[in-house]
């Protein structure tokens, strides 16, 4: 993902090339002599471009000498800039190099040729592109600069539109100035300067293809005729060339017409590819390639043949046909010239329409899986709901929600890396199973969906699911491990034009979650008991905040004692919540809404400070030190902010350092480990401690304690119910992985003199459970505070 080509940046690059030559276009067409030509071009070639210098040579008569006419550069500090070299031979040097020949040179490092002459200031890298009109050699613009391979392809471009446009302009003021020329001849290249303005405007406010070649078509039927017109893309990595547009004897196909490598390798458009260079031919000439196998006579044959070539990605070449059947009317030079800049405008116009989908399929897409993302799927849904209303009667849609078993698991243990791949994977195996007319998204992390449209018996979804449970049936190895995939499903289905896609995607949800409650790869039909819950859940979710402002929430105090002594050391603080109208709401039924809803942050904080208040509240009674810890969730872990929250609440009751403690779950697992372990040092400075509860029942305890600064485990309540006679290997184990990283433990859930009397035999610090104290009111718990349990 690293190497992914940033397409935003691509696009903003086109438009600026596009801006840059409209620009010169326009300002070059108010310019009447030519000394204003050749410095307005010098002078925004170094401003527009960013070069450090650009001289422009023009060739004298008898086009053997180039003599400098405008200069302009950057210049050192206090000091003015200037060339040496005001003339030069045609054969001398890069620059006579490229005015002898009319080729454009772009060179890295000048110190490896040696054509090149040093000026005052030596150059490490040099662009130079000729001024050529009607195939004569006008003069060059030459760019030098100090830095290797300074000068990119898109300077290249620019800098050579540029150049046809100047040399355009440098032979319209000739006419002028010289009177050599007939007025029609005048007129003629003021036409086709207005027309190559036209199609740089076209191009840059291009936002369909077909429509952009259309329009570019009609321009230049202006000047060029054209009774066969047409615009091929060739595609090497399916090596298929797509007819894009198509005039024949002026009538256009609007149909695409894709022409395999079997058959494009006889046509001239294949031979003009590999040429990679213009072509332009009489019947005679034509006639000649076919006899020498190059290609084959297709369609009619015609009386002049001219086409262009041009390049618009690396893996995306381009032709441009043109052909007469007027035997008074052949191609000329001046026509390859004409047709070689439109060619750029397609590649410039092509190019950017490319972005522009790949932009939109980027952000309708997910990056990892290439699947339809959330916003997409929710977007196919509400078209297809809307399609219900034409539909006949028993069609109804189904919603797949799929949930990848143990991936958190793979991913923990394995690296995001295989995870990636691993799901990756699965993707690949599920999509052979599904219909070419169904959607298949990513919702995001492990969370997928297969959206089934026009669905009309309940076989097709079973089958469906069946498909998918046979794709994941054989494990799949990725990067050398072995991996067995299998997924939890739950299905909603939507039957008429009133449903809502979030209503949709919500009851799949929840049919996935009931499906993953009873185990791997089960399945689950969203019912009427779902749809109680989500309307408790949604019930539980407004009123939790009205709960909040309005002290619904208490918090009762289970203590926590010395194992050898039975001593009160401090209390874990426990939710109630007394809902005004539904009476006690149980913390199962209103925790996880919290947690999903992320309200959780709010009634984390406001339990912390009613913990807090407690506090204040007996150490004014002069109650001796005791710790209250408060559960609270990994969310917390993943800003900065807690830190600043936790110092408030510790100044704003005046607590002794250490007073109020912090316990997380095993199973609320911390994703960002660095940044939590900033956390908890940041509340170093407060003395708080941090609870690691349920410890055992998760997967990845050790890595919890090797990179989290712990203080405190507490050893679930499903190990200390094993304990008879002796303490279990794996209590044991726990104890002995705790002293050996100086933990405090804490068993919970003791609840009999046996599992209590066995605990006093081994190294556990502190116990908590019903054998000594039910959680109570904070009336009742401070009357333990004074004497042993």
């Amino acid at each position: 993902m690293q190497n992914k080509i940033d397409l935003s940046s691509a696009l903003d690059v086109k438009t600026e090339q596009l801006s840059i030559i409209n620009q010169f276009s326009s300002s070059l067409l108010q310019l009447d002599k030519l000394d204003e030509l050749f410095d307005y071009v010098t002078t925004e070639v170094v401003k527009r471009l960013g070069f450090v210098d650009c001289v422009i040579y023009i060739a004298d008569e008898s086009a053997t000498t180039l003599h400098e006419v405008a200069s302009m550069g950057v210049s050192p500090a206090n000091s003015n800039y200037a060339i040496e070299r005001k003339t030069i031979a045609f054969n001398q040097g890069i620059t006579g190099y490229v005015a002898s020949t009319g080729r454009a040179v772009i060179i890295g490092d000048v110190s490896t040729d040696s054509r090149y002459i040093a000026d005052v200031r030596p150059a490490m890298s040099e662009l130079c592109v000729p001024l050529v009109y009607k195939q004569q050699v006008l003069g060059v613009i030459d760019c030098e600069h100090p830095v290797r391979n300074y000068f990119s392809d898109a300077h290249l471009e620019i800098l050579t539109t540029v150049a046809h446009l100047l040399s355009a302009k440098i032979n319209q003021v000739n006419t002028v100035e010289n009177l050599q020329q007939t007025v029609s001849q005048l007129n003629s290249a003021q036409k086709l300067e207005g027309t190559l303005l036209q199609i740089a405007n076209l191009t840059y406010q291009a936002n369909d293809l077909d429509t952009f070649l259309e329009s570019l078509h009609n321009i230049m039927t202006s000047l060029l005729r054209a009774d066969n017109f047409l615009v091929g893309l060739y595609d090497k990595n399916i090596d298929i060339l797509d007819i894009v547009y198509i005039v024949e004897e002026g009538v256009r196909s609007n149909a695409h017409k894709k022409i395999s490598k079997e058959q494009l390798k006889n046509t001239a458009s294949y031979y003009l590819l590999n040429l990679e260079q213009s072509l332009l031919l009489n019947k005679q000439e034509y006639q000649q390639h076919i006899a020498a196998g190059h290609f084959k006579m297709v369609g009619r044959q015609s009386e002049s043949w001219l086409g262009v070539p041009f390049r618009v990605s690396e893996h995306i070449s381009g032709v441009i046909v043109v052909q007469s059947y007027d035997k008074t009317h052949h191609y000329n030079d001046h026509d390859r010239a004409l047709l070689t800049y439109v060619s750029r405008q397609i590649s410039m116009a092509i190019d950017r329409q490319l972005s522009r989908q790949a932009l939109e399929h980027r952000a309708l897409h997910d990056e990892l899986t290439g699947l339809a993302n959330r916003s997409l799927l929710i977007d196919r849904i509400k078209h297809g709901i809307l399609r219900l209303t034409r539909t006949p009667k028993g069609c109804y849609h189904a919603l797949l929600y799929l949930d990848f078993d143990r991936f958190k698991s793979i991913n923990d243990s394995l690296g995001h890396e295989v995870g990636d791949h691993f799901l990756i994977a699965i993707c690949k195996s599920i999509q052979g199973t599904i219909r070419n007319t169904d959607t298949f998204a990513r919702l995001g992390g492990d969370e997928f969906a297969i959206f089934m449209e026009n669905i009309t018996h309940k076989n097709q979804i079973n089958d469906a699911l069946k498909r998918i449970k046979n794709a994941l049936q054989a494990p799949l190895n990725i990067d050398g491990h072995l991996l067995q995939a299998s997924t939890s499903i739950g299905v909603a289905f939507c039957e008429n034009e009133n449903d809502k896609a979030y209503q949709l995607l919500q009851h799949a949800d929840a049919a996935m979650y009931e499906a993953k409650s009873t185990g791997r790869g089960q399945v689950k039909f969203f019912n009427n008991t779902m749809r109680k819950k989500l309307k408790s859940h949604a019930d539980i979710e407004n009123d939790l905040q009205h709960g909040i402002e309005h002290d619904e929430f208490e918090l009762y105090f289970q203590a926590i004692f010395g194992i050898q002594n039975c001593d009160v050391v401090g209390f874990e603080a426990l939710v109630r919540w007394h809902h005004p109208s539904k009476g006690f709401v149980a913390p199962n039924d209103f925790i996880p809404v919290a947690e999903s809803t992320g309200q959780i942050i709010n009634l984390d904080l406001h339990l912390l400070e009613l913990a807090a208040k407690q506090i204040a509240a007996w150490q004014q009674q002069g109650k001796r030190f005791l710790r209250i810890t408060v559960n609270v969730s990994s969310r917390h872990f993943a800003s900065v902010d807690f830190i600043t929250q936790i110092h408030a609440i510790y100044n704003k009751y005046a607590l002794e350092l250490g007073s109020l403690c912090l316990e997380i779950t095993e199973s609320g697992l911390i994703e960002n480990l660095e940044l939590a372990t900033k956390i908890i040092e940041g509340l170093a400075p407060l003395k708080v401690k941090l609870c690691l509860d349920d410890f055992g029942t998760g997967y990845s305890s050790l890595g919890y304690l090797h990179q989290l600064p712990i203080h405190v485990l507490k050893i679930d309540k499903s190990f200390i119910d094993h304990l008879k006679d002796t303490a279990t290997p794996l209590v044991d184990a726990i104890l002995s992985l705790a002293s050996s990283l100086k933990l405090d433990v804490i068993a919970e859930g003791i609840e009999t003199q046996e599992q209590l009397s066995i605990l006093q035999q081994t190294k556990c610090d502190f116990g908590q459970g019903f054998l000594k104290a039910k959680p109570m009111p904070a009336t009742q718990a401070i009357l333990l505070i004074d004497k042993p349990l």
